[in-house]
């Protein structure tokens, strides 16, 4: 009978002990002070700014309702063709890369990316409460791809006439701007003419000539993405330390191709090229 009160004894102080361990370590990790119960604090707070939120909709749907026109006709198809706001990005990404790039690629990388961040992301602080310099990289890129969509937008609600050209604001948008998509080169074109290059081609895959100036479009291109996976590399040691060699990959793969993006954008406007690469499956 002795034994097995000492064996009781020996298990509720061990148990004892361990509460106290698990009370003390989770009292040094969040001070008492510091914490607030989810019910009713959080709760309440929520269901007001839900009731806010909900109120300032329903004064701006009162105010200026949204903006429909006469009922579709088979005969009359208006110009421009205008998707709903939340797909004019998409409409204006058409502008600048190939169709299958624009509409089924690029779509694809940005919901993927947004699945990857949770598992991308290594850095346990900022988990709980709201921060800007201990994740500053990661708001960064967050904010600029986030604002680079809404300026596609942008752009094709306010700016996007007939023929869905570039229209000012001060522009008169009954009349057709000349067309601007005749004077768009490829880029192997450029090089070929402006460095004399052969047009015969190097090698002959199937349909597929490459020339010498389409085989230097593929190193512009390979450049560009070597020296974006290289620097950080180089010059931000800590960077890739943290996240290691296949989060850096990924991570830097979405970031290059996401800056890709404006600067095809830039290149088309300022230099009128149409493709910086182009092939029989698809074309950049």
């Amino acid at each position: 009978m002795s034994e097995k009160v000492s064996d009781s004894a020996q298990v509720t102080t061990k148990s004892s002990r361990l509460s106290a361990m698990i009370k003390k370590t989770a009292a040094g990790k969040v001070a008492p002070e510091n914490t607030v119960l989810v019910w009713p604090n959080l709760v309440y707070l929520e269901l007001i700014c839900m009731m806010v939120a909900v109120s300032v909709i329903l004064f701006l749907s009162l105010v200026a309702p949204a903006p429909l026109e006469e009922l579709a006709s088979a005969d009359t198809t208006p110009n421009p063709t205008k998707a709903p706001w939340y797909f004019l990005g998409l409409q204006e990404l058409l502008v600048y890369f190939d169709p299958w790039l624009a509409g089924m690629v690029l779509p694809t990388l940005m919901l993927v990316g947004l699945i990857l961040i949770p598992y991308l992301d290594p850095n346990p602080r900022g988990k709980g409460y709201y921060t800007f310099s201990e994740r500053k990289f990661s708001m960064l890129v967050f904010s600029f791809g986030l604002g680079l969509w809404y300026a596609l937008i942008f752009v094709g609600v306010f700016f996007r006439g007939l023929d869905w050209s570039w229209y000012w604001p001060w522009d008169d948008w009954h009349v057709h701007q000349p067309a601007g998509a005749a004077k768009l080169i490829d880029l192997e074109i450029i090089l070929q003419s402006s460095l004399g290059l052969s047009e015969s081609p190097l090698i002959t895959l199937g349909r597929y000539a490459v020339t010498t100036a389409n085989l230097l479009t593929w190193v512009i291109l390979g450049a560009f993405y070597g020296i974006g996976f290289t620097v950080p590399f180089l010059f931000f040691r800590d960077f890739y330390r943290k996240l290691g060699f296949v989060r850096y990959n990924l991570v830097m793969f979405f970031f290059i191709s996401m800056m890709g993006v404006p600067m095809k954008i830039f290149v088309r406007l300022l230099a009128d090229v149409k493709y910086v690469l182009v092939t029989p499956w698809f074309k950049i």
